[in-house]
């Protein structure tokens, strides 16, 4: 797999919960290429590396509202969500050198996710003012047609002067 395909393929992976974007505990493991549990073990062997803002446990209810796009998770009773902090504390506990390897792509696959949802937002920004200019300029095309509409209207006949004309 070419480095541009795995970044891709682990950007898919990245979810947001919690306002947070996140990797699962299963998905990293596959990318790890290790048993899930030996990943989470590493993690309670070391829980002084992962604070609440590094990794957190999934509620029931968000394991079921992420299962309907991740059947594996399905089954699972308890999960966790890796924060990018998180999954960069990762390579430190889980030293292989495909962890190594495979850290630099999620990394990147971060990286790249962050770029997109940048554009996208200069984007929108750019796309509202033109929006708020042409909405100004809607209004003046608008009032040229009532001008036109009422030029095009046939004349009123004039009132009948009464009394003597010249």
């Amino acid at each position: 797999m070419t480095n541009a395909i795995a970044v891709d393929v682990i950007a898919t992976r990245i979810q947001e919960v919690r306002g947070k974007k996140v990797m699962l505990d299963k998905d990293l493991a596959k990318l790890y290429g290790v048993e899930t549990r030996v990943l989470n073990q590493a993690v309670k062997r070391n829980g002084s590396r992962f604070p609440e803002d590094f990794v957190f446990f999934l509620t029931r209810k968000e394991i079921m509202r992420i299962s309907q796009s991740v059947t594996s998770l399905k089954f699972s009773k308890t999960a966790y969500a890796f924060t990018e902090q998180g999954v960069a504390m990762l390579s430190s506990v889980l030293n292989s050198k495909r962890a190594i390897q495979v850290n630099i792509l999620i990394m990147r696959a971060f990286v790249q996710l962050r770029d997109i949802l940048l554009t996208h937002k200069e984007l929108t920004v750019k796309i509202d003012a033109l929006e708020r200019k042409y909405a100004v300029h809607d209004e003046h095309i608008k009032d040229i047609f009532e001008a036109i509409k009422r030029l095009l209207q046939p004349p009123q006949e004039p009132k009948r002067k009464i009394g003597f004309h010249a």
